[in-house]
């Protein structure tokens, strides 16, 4: 397998001929439960969160198919036109709860929080390796998303390049504070706020909203409103925090999962300081112009393929009424 660069995109694509797939492989024993064997291998002593009876409550261990592999250096090399490099980087699983059938919209919020937490420290373990740019967490739950395991569990890759949708992110958010020296996620939340029609629920210092032009039906994104480039740093400063975080997840993934069962949950957060560039520039105001924040993309079934492919996103429910709709949708009640 190896990376290779998009010269009209500019993004990077893994391609190979060994690349597994990525459909569910039915087991006898779960990998992921607690005593299972053969069990994945833990990325580190440290990569686990420890309850009060010293046992596991979440867990980052090695993906036992990585696309990604810590080994080597980045060798970038061009061939012509193009570039290309092997793939370096890490590929984990976290696994977000010893129980198989406790999924993140089933998990007390404590249970969350501490999977939060872990997913911090693994963000910033990886952010100390300066080979790495950037380090994406991501679930993918349903038959439409590509899901690998039935245990909860969400994924991380770290990578020495920034995927493209952050990219443009950070760019616009460079170009707007050049223009007012302000956050543009932070104006856009403010002006939502003002007008709540597409907000969903506050909890705390969090909101969960429909964004203005939706790539798909009922996208969701969950912003702080305390502003902050980093999830990582945000999360292990305000621990307190993480527990409204948690309930809010799980109540927003119980009103998407009133429409469908099938989503992907990414989380994007600032890039790695310690491999900055001196020529892009995006890391000399990146902790004014950039805010952490969750997006979730539910698949539904008549709109089963990747929304991520298209020219011009379609979205044939306007964030207004699917923020209506997630509002009245049933959830629990804490």
């Amino acid at each position: 397998m190896e990376l290779r660069k998009d010269p009209l995109t500019r993004s990077w694509v893994l391609t190979g001929d060994d690349i597994p797939e990525t459909a569910p492989v039915p087991a006898i024993e779960c990998r992921l439960c607690p005593g299972a064997r053969p069990r994945l291998q833990q990325v580190s002593s440290r990569a686990a969160v420890m309850d009060q009876g010293g046992q596991w409550s979440a867990l980052a261990a090695v993906h036992p198919n990585a696309v990604y592999h810590i080994e080597g250096e980045v060798e970038r090399r061009g061939q012509g036109l193009y570039d290309r490099m092997p793939p370096l980087g890490a590929h984990e699983v976290l696994v977000e709860n010893p129980k198989h059938d406790r999924q993140l919209w089933q998990a007390d919020d404590s249970e969350i929080e501490q999977f939060l937490l872990l997913t911090a420290q693994r963000i910033q373990d990886l952010k100390g390796d300066g080979r790495f740019r950037y380090i994406s967490v991501f679930k993918n739950h349903g038959p439409g998303a590509g899901q690998e395991f039935e245990h909860p569990n969400s994924q991380l890759t770290a990578t020495t390049f920034i995927p493209r949708r952050v990219l443009y992110e950070l760019r616009s958010g460079l170009d707007y504070f050049k223009q007012k020296e302000r956050c543009v996620f932070c104006d856009m939340l403010a002006q939502d706020m003002q007008q709540g029609q597409r907000i969903i629920e506050v909890r705390g210092d969090f909101v969960a909203l429909c964004p203005y032009a939706t790539r798909a039906p009922y996208e969701t994104w969950i912003l702080p409103r305390t502003h902050d480039a980093a999830f990582e740093r945000f999360a292990l400063a305000h621990p307190g925090k993480m527990r409204d975080l948690g309930g809010l997840i799980k109540r927003t993934l119980q009103r998407i999962r009133t429409i469908t069962e099938s989503f992907h949950l990414v989380l994007h957060t600032a890039p790695n300081r310690s491999h900055a560039s001196a020529s892009l520039g995006y890391w000399k105001t990146l902790d004014d112009d950039y805010h952490w924040h969750i997006e979730i993309l539910p698949i539904l079934a008549a709109k089963a393929k990747s929304y991520t492919f298209k020219e011009v996103y379609y979205s044939p429910v306007s964030p207004e009424t699917a923020a209506k709709r997630l509002r009245e949708a049933a959830v629990e009640i804490n």
